[in-house]
Parts: structure tokens; sequence; C-alpha cells
């Protein structure tokens, strides 16, 4: 089964703020589409730890006890407006100490949080799922 790890998307709603790929790189920006993942995430069982601003875009950082989870957000030059996230670790199970800890049904239920947010915001258009094994990072 491959999992839904990544997701493109167009919106003219989450326009960089000034000066913001001062922050990031020349031409990288995602704040405003972090923040509003961040907000509206622990509504659908995933609590935000945190939201930093990294050199590819921006990491919004969620509470998960067992390993560190995350969605990074950036913009994508492939379209207008065009945005990317992915939920990282984006692997069907993952190491800690000498256990393999099962990971697919969380990034699923982390996809399927993720996709319900920005259909039901009625800010995005052309929303198109990537699975782990046909990764593009931003």
């Amino acid at each position: 089964m491959s999992m839904r790890a990544q997701v493109e998307f167009v919106s003219a709603d989450f326009p960089p703020y000034p000066g913001e790929d001062q922050q990031l790189n020349p031409g990288r920006y995602g704040i405003r589409l972090a923040e509003f993942l961040a907000q509206e995430l622990p509504a659908h069982g995933f609590p935000v730890e945190s939201v930093t601003v990294e050199m590819w875009g921006v990491r919004v950082g969620l509470q998960h006890a067992d390993y560190p989870l995350w969605v990074g957000c950036g913009n994508y030059e492939a379209h207008e407006n065009g945005f990317l996230c992915f939920i990282e670790p984006a692997t069907p199970t993952v190491r800690k100490w000498f256990r393999k800890l099962p990971n697919a049904p969380t990034v699923e239920r982390l996809a399927s949080a993720i996709e319900s947010i920005l259909q039901g915001s009625g800010k995005v258009s052309q929303l198109r799922w990537w699975s782990e094994n046909e990764l593009r990072r931003p």
C-alpha cells in the first residue's frame, strides 16, 4: 500500500509576508500556509508544538509521543501560486531504539486531516497527492 505523503495544490490565499524570503531562501515562502494548518490541525486530533522557519520552507511540528512527526510547507514553482506540503517521516515504519513502530496509519490520518482542512477551506484548487515513492521535495 502506498502512503499519501505529499500534496500539491494551487492557492492565492497564502502570499508571502513582506521580506519573508529573507528568513528562508530567496523565492521561498510558506509561513501563512503553515500558520493556517497549525491553527486547524488540533481540531483534527493533531496538536501543534511549533512552527519553525527553515531554509527550504516552514515546518509545523506536531505533538507526537513516539517519534518526531511534522508537516513541511512551501511554495512550489511548478504552478503559479503553487504550494507543496509533505509529511515526515514518510516511511511505513519508524525505527526507535530496537523497535519498529508502524507509521503508515498515522501518516494516513494526518494526510486525511490535511486534505479535509485544505478542501474545506475553499481556498485551494488542483489538489493532488503524491505517494512516498514518487516524492518531490520543494
